[in-house]
Formats: structure tokens, sequence, C-alpha cells
């Protein structure tokens, strides 16, 4: 697959499933991300409901459909004029449930929210359940994750981008627990990801300059409500600085090695950007993510 380009599934059918994440459960890998197939009107699609792929070989995707619909209801929360993004998808070992968290928001970016819809499958259908603000503080791009002792996190941008707040979830995932970490104040970071390697966890994320790409960045931190520090930035190759002109989506490990995902967006036609799956090499405090033409699993 020939990365920076929008992939095909089984069908021949664009993949739909931006700013997205993908696990792995059962060898089966699913991908999960926003569907933009709609019109694009002045940057923006109409929330459509995220979509879900599957996949033995992360080579051939065949589209399960929409998972979390939108709901065609003046009012209501996933109504098509408010905004549904970044899907993560968690499974808890304890409920057996499968979490869905994305950041829901209005039109004008108002309400600044994580929203969570459960699944008894990771095919769904996912039913939608609640919103709520982490703390009472903004929440715009998010990234969620579960550590290897069954502890799951949420990774916030609040403050109007200003900081990146990182909450423990409660023992369903679906609320915050009340531990939390405010990190990297003043740096207005969005986009975020992060990936755990030999004990230590890693932090990818990307400014906030709209739909124009700039550097990501990574920090390094013992413990994912522990002191980050914040490195530079880890891509080479051609175009390094502007990240590939990518954005990172969600990190994902395959055959012990470990891959970041990018988003290459096109505010014309959403529903034609780009993906990348691009090695990350990692050597305690030094990582790498140099660019690749194409990813073949």
């Amino acid at each position: 697959m020939k990365n920076g380009t929008c992939w095909l599934d089984t069908d021949g059918e664009r993949i739909q499933a931006h700013g997205g994440c993908i696990i792995n459960h059962g060898g089966v890998y699913y991908w999960y991300g926003e569907n933009k197939a709609l019109s694009t009107r002045k940057g923006r699609v109409d929330f459509n409901g995220f979509s879900c792929y599957s996949s033995g070989d992360l080579n051939s995707w065949k589209n399960e459909g929409i998972v979390l619909k939108a709901v065609n209801e003046c009012g209501h929360e996933l109504n098509p004029g408010n905004v549904g993004e970044r899907p993560k998808v968690l499974f808890n070992r304890k409920t057996g449930k499968f979490v869905m968290l994305f950041h829901l928001d209005a039109a004008d970016y108002s309400y600044a929210r994580v929203g969570v819809a459960l699944a008894d499958n990771p095919l769904g259908p996912f039913v939608y359940e609640t919103s709520w603000r982490p703390l009472g503080r903004e929440s715009r791009d998010m990234f969620a994750f579960v550590d290897d002792d069954g502890s799951a996190y949420v990774v916030s941008s609040a403050d109007m981008n200003s900081t990146t707040l990182i909450c423990k979830l409660n023992d369903s995932y679906t609320a915050v627990s009340g531990e939390s970490k405010a990190a990297f104040t003043g740096q207005f970071r969005e986009a975020h990801v992060i990936l755990k390697e030999k004990g230590k966890y890693y932090h990818f994320s990307s400014g906030c300059t709209g739909w124009k790409p700039n550097s990501m960045l990574y920090a390094i931190s013992s413990l994912p409500l522990g002191d980050w520090k914040l490195y530079d930035n880890p891509c080479s190759g051609k175009d390094y600085r502007k990240t590939f002109y990518g954005q990172t989506a969600n990190a994902f490990s395959f055959k012990e090695q470990q891959y970041i995902m990018l988003d290459h967006w096109k505010p014309e036609d959403l529903g034609s950007s780009g993906y990348s799956f691009l090695p990350v090499y990692i050597d305690d405090d030094y990582v790498e993510i140099p660019w690749t033409e194409e990813f073949d699993p």
C-alpha cells in the first residue's frame, strides 16, 4: 500500500477510517475511523458515523459498515450537524465490553466533550451512552489507550488546546477516575498518540495549525501520569519538518514492530484523505520515524 494515498477496501471503495485507530482482537485487526464519504462543504463533512474495517494481514481490509451511526434527530448529540472525531476503541477485559471514546462537539466546537459508546463485540453496533468533559475541562482532539495492567487513560487537548490533559479512566473505561496530569502547558498540541516500549511511555503529537502540516514532536515519561520530557521531531526523510504532509492519528504493533498512523488531510475533499503506516524505531530516549514509500506487511 502506497503511503500518503487513500487506500481501497476489498470492494474497491475508498477506506473511510480517518482519525482512527487499529486494535487486534482474537487475531483479527479492526480499523475504526471517521466516515467522510459525504460531500465536503467549507472544510467539513456532516457527521455520518464511525466506520469499521477488518483484516487478518493489515493489507486487505473488509468494510464492516458504520458501527456507530449518526442520529437524525434534532437535539441529539450524534445529529449530523455536530462533530464526531478521532474514535478510539478499547477492550475492557473485566467487563468484556468494547468501549469507544471519541471527540464529540458542536459545529462551533463549543461542546469540547468525550463521547462514550459501548458494544458487545468489535463489529458493534456500538450504542451511544453519554458524553462528559474530563474533570470539567475541555476535551477536543483526544486519544485513549489501555496499559499492560488493564488500566486505561484518555488524553485530551484542553484549555483551548494549550494543555495536554491525561486522565485515568474508571474500571469500566466509561468515565474518569479523578487521577490526572496536565502536561505540555502552553505548548498547544493536538492529534495525540501514546505508545509503550520497554517500560517507557512515548507521546507523539502535532502542533495546532489547522489543516496545514507541521512538525511532529515526541515526549517520554516513565508513567502515564508522571512528568513528561519533551524532545524533538522524530521524523526523518523528505518533508520531515511537515510530518510528510500528514498528522498523527494512532499507533499499533505488528510482527513485533511499532507503527504510527498518519492522516493526510485534504480539506477540499475530506473523503479522499490518505493514510500512512510508518515504522517507529525506539532506542531508549532516541526515537526515529523514517518516511517509507510503501507499507508492506
